[in-house]
């Protein structure tokens, strides 16, 4: 009989850290690893275990180090990521699975898919950053509070951008709203009409609240880990990879999608017009299909009443 695999765990990683894991949907069905963005955590927001189960998927979600319950690892790369999920993929008794990152998740999605080739079966980034590169003009198109957060230029040490993100991360554990409330004045149309809803609010706001439980610790490491070398080249990953993007997302612009689909041999790219940074929480469902190897390519949006907090 098969350990079980549905539910809450704390997995002990090869260095002694702890990492909060939860797996929801089907106990057997096709495992895939879901990256949450930046901030956030393992609790959404997620798709209904009904609709994974109906779709034959295994949902794993984790805090990345220093997020909700998992143990920080100061000066972490995105590379690291790889470690954690061959670790968690251990215990519960895992050989193949997939991975989908959205937003900063993305890159370390795209870790695993460099650096578990043996284990990882296909890969998806949904509004995902690409690396700081020659021919990418990083911050066009970007909001202002994005540029200054991962762009290093302006503050080389890091000092700056640590303790910005140390006083955005006290705020919002005094009130979450408070960091939904400043991300819905620098959105796009788009991205307001989907935010507007009631459901999404509580499911962003809840995530945001797990994500600085402990404090800013996964927030900044998370930022530097991405204003730095990601420890892997994207021209190495040679597993199926698809790339969504909507063409209004000005968090992560879509020049970013571009230059991963130009880099990543065979990358599958799809930019939705009239779509922005938050379409992506609809867009997963299917991806999730695709990532089980149901389906050629995924393609439909799924209603956001199907989206649901972790339990």
């Amino acid at each position: 009989m098969s350990r079980r695999r549905v539910g809450g765990r704390d997995v002990k990683t090869r260095d002694d850290r702890i990492l909060a894991v939860n797996a929801t949907g089907a106990e057997n069905g096709w495992p895939v690893f879901l990256f949450h963005g930046t901030p956030g955590s393992r609790t959404g927001p997620l798709p209904r275990a009904s609709v994974l189960y109906r779709r034959g998927i295994l949902l794993i979600s984790y805090d990345r180090p220093g997020y909700g319950r998992s143990t920080p690892q100061p000066g972490r790369r995105v590379a690291d990521a790889a470690a954690d999920v061959a670790d968690i993929a251990q215990d519960l008794g895992l050989d193949r699975f997939s991975v989908v990152g959205r937003s900063g998740g993305g890159p370390h999605a795209l870790a695993c898919a460099a650096l578990l080739p043996d284990m990882v079966h296909r890969a998806a980034t949904l509004v995902g950053m690409a690396p700081h590169a020659p021919d990418l003009d990083f911050g066009a198109g970007m909001t202002d509070d994005n540029v200054a957060a991962f762009i290093p230029a302006a503050d080389p040490d890091n000092s700056g951008i640590s303790e910005r993100l140390r006083w955005r991360a006290n705020r919002t554990a005094a009130d979450p709203n408070s960091l939904l409330d400043q991300l819905l004045t620098e959105m796009a149309p788009a991205d307001r009409r989907v935010v507007q809803e009631a459901a999404i609010q509580r499911l962003l706001v809840d995530s945001y609240d797990e994500a600085v439980s402990q404090g800013p610790h996964g927030w900044i490491d998370d930022v530097l880990a991405m204003r730095r070398d990601w420890g892997f080249a994207v021209g190495d990953i040679r597993v199926p990879v698809y790339i969504w993007h909507g063409e209004q997302d000005n968090f992560a612009p879509p020049a970013h999608a571009r230059w991963l689909a130009r880099n990543i041999p065979g990358a599958v790219l799809e930019l939705q017009s009239g779509r922005g940074h938050f379409a992506a929480m609809g867009v997963l469902p299917s991806v999730l299909t695709w990532l089980a190897g149901v389906d050629d390519r995924p393609h439909q949006e799924i209603p956001g009443e199907e989206l649901s907090a972790a339990v």
